[in-house]
Order: C-alpha cells, then sequence, then structure tokens
C-alpha cells in the first residue's frame, strides 16, 4: 500500500469542502505549495485549481481533493493538514514532519 504524500485532519475536509462548495467557478481541487517568503524562509500557498498540472501530486482523502505542487512535493511529504478554530483566530495548520523550525508567530518555516 502507498502511503499518500499528505493527509487531511476531518476538520480540514470538512473545511475545504465548504469552501468548494461557495465557489462559483468550478475547481478541481486545492492547490498547495510553497512560497519563499516570510522570517523563516518559506510559507504554505494554498489557492483552488481550475485544472491539474501535469506535475502535481494528487491527493484524495475524505472526499477531497488536494493537488500538491511538483516542487513543493519534496518539502510537504508526510504532512497533516488541518483546520483549527479558537477565540482569536481560524485557519488551516500544516503539521509537517519536515520542518526544523518555525518562526514566533507561525507564518513562515524552515526544512
Amino acid at each position: 500500500m502507498n502511503k499518500q504524500a499528505m493527509t487531511l485532519t476531518d476538520a480540514a475536509a470538512d473545511r475545504v469542502r465548504h469552501l468548494m462548495t461557495r465557489r462559483e467557478d468550478p475547481a478541481v481541487g486545492l492547490r498547495i505549495g510553497i512560497r519563499t517568503g516570510g522570517c523563516s524562509g518559506m510559507a504554505y500557498q494554498m489557492e483552488f485549481a481550475a485544472e491539474r498540472n501535469p506535475l502535481d501530486e494528487i491527493v484524495e482523502d475524505k472526499g477531497v481533493t488536494v493537488l500538491i505542487d511538483g516542487r513543493a512535493l519534496m518539502f510537504l511529504v508526510g504532512t497533516e493538514m488541518d483546520y483549527v478554530e479558537d477565540k482569536l483566530q481560524s485557519g488551516f495548520v500544516f503539521n509537517n514532519p519536515n520542518e526544523k523550525g518555525r518562526c514566533g508567530c507561525g507564518e513562515s518555516f524552515h526544512v
């Protein structure tokens, strides 16, 4: 059995499904990538994907399609995507075993 590059918690899958149903434009899934920036050097990037790119790693988990940008795959293998809500904020959280450190605000990381 092949292990998926990324998994989603129930909360993350529910939130992605909710966001997908609210879109006017069709999307084949949610694309996740990495961009350079932030105080630690790298930041997660998410966008709705209108189409699949040839280098995308396709992850199907809990009824949700996630497309991992091929250039980011080596930084994301083994990551769990969660969605967290508390009194002050809500958002997606990445539990990435490849991270070696994270900035104090939690917006960027390094490997």
